[in-house]
């Protein structure tokens, strides 16, 4: 067993190999919200367990896991497009550098490949200090929301820059349209697909500064962003951990925001003119694309949370993740127990789709526990 387990957690990154970490006054704050409430503790909900495999047969052993999870990522890639390879040694042209009044930290404009067709600008926040530190990426429309550019009405979305003033480096990027790999008329590639594909040339952005350890990067993001930071989190496993603000973590057709249908994220359909009208799946606007295939087929996300053990991940739930998302959740916890971690699901609630002062909070104390914590 342990040989097998070792065999498993190689590739993936050193916070998911190691032992469940030691408890940190971080981890003391947060620890709660790492089970979920009492009457949803056995609930898996209509949700067919990531735990069997395509032909009905049980995953038993870590081994088993390894091929289920192979099974998994086939299928997915299979339906979204397979990805191109990822950039490991991405160019990165560094544009401008200011250090802003009274901060900390040094911030960067950059511009850099996101695929071999695409490039984006972004901004990198490099705390002041010496040796290798944390690192996080977060994706949104624009890259200034998270680095604090974008005024203060956007003022809880600036993940990045409260990050940095907490001692990781943050590249920031955005994507104000789709993402159609290579183009919109021909793309082989799902749209939410692309970008996660985009993140993970991202990783190799920071992991390639000597001010990050490659080890400790992790992703996140708010609504689009949260879907985005999911998907590149779960396809990517050289992310350390994830977390992903109100985004919609289910496929759920009565929440006009967690639209997964739409062409842009996953029912893109290749010369489908006009594409289907934005809004709810009706009859008269049905599904398309991959969408309708996973529909069909019965497939959801909560396989792809699978992805991420034993990694940890955070749902940062608001209106679109309220607390009954545990029932999908939770098979993310066996696959885990299976493996023989615990303490690495999580979800916090606000009411609200935005992200609060205290959400925020939760949030960067999970980054701190999972990638700082006992390790400066």
């Amino acid at each position: 067993m342990k040989r097998t387990m070792i065999a498993l957690l190689a590739t993936l990154p050193a916070i998911a190999a190691a032992a469940d970490q030691k408890p940190s006054p971080a981890w003391e704050r947060i620890k709660p919200y790492f089970s979920p409430p009492p009457e949803l503790a056995s609930d898996f909900g209509p949700y067919r367990s990531p735990l069997k495999f395509d032909d009905g047969s049980e995953v038993k052993t870590p081994r088993d896991w390894q091929r289920r999870r192979e099974e998994i990522l086939a299928y997915w890639h299979g339906r979204m497009g397979q990805w191109p390879p990822v950039n490991e040694k991405p160019q990165v042209q560094w544009l401008e550098k200011v250090r802003p009044e009274g901060e900390n930290f040094v911030r960067h404009k950059v511009r850099l490949g996101i695929t071999p067709k695409h490039e984006t600008d972004g901004y990198v926040l490099v705390p002041d200090g010496e040796g290798r530190r944390p690192a996080v990426l977060v994706v949104f429309y624009d890259p200034e929301t998270a680095v604090n550019l974008a005024g203060p009405a956007k003022r809880t979305r600036a993940f990045g820059y409260d990050l940095a003033k907490r001692g990781f480096v943050v590249l920031s990027i955005g994507q104000p349209s789709q993402l159609y790999y290579p183009d919109q008329q021909s793309a082989t590639l799902q749209p939410l697909s692309a970008l996660a594909y985009a993140a993970a040339n991202c990783y190799h952005v920071l992991a390639s500064m000597p001010e990050v350890d490659p080890q400790r990067v992790g992703v996140t993001g708010h609504s689009y962003g949260g879907k985005w930071a999911m998907f590149a989190s779960c396809l990517y496993d050289k992310f350390a951990c994830s977390a992903w603000s109100d985004g919609g973590v289910v496929f759920d057709e009565k929440r006009s925001n967690v639209n997964y249908w739409e062409p842009w994220y996953l029912g893109y359909e290749p010369g489908k003119e006009p594409a289907r009208k934005r809004g709810l799946v009706t009859d008269s606007n049905p599904r398309t694309g991959a969408y309708k295939k996973f529909m069909e087929e019965r497939h959801d996300l909560h396989e792809l949370h699978a992805l991420m053990a034993p990694r940890p991940f955070l749902v940062s739930g608001g209106s679109e993740d309220p607390p009954a998302r545990w029932k999908a959740l939770n098979h993310a916890v066996a696959v885990n127990k299976l493996l023989g971690y615990e303490n690495r699901v999580g979800m916090t609630n606000r009411p609200a789709h935005d992200p609060t002062e205290e959400s925020n909070e939760q949030m960067y104390l999970f980054f701190e526990h999972f990638l700082q914590a006992n390790r400066d």
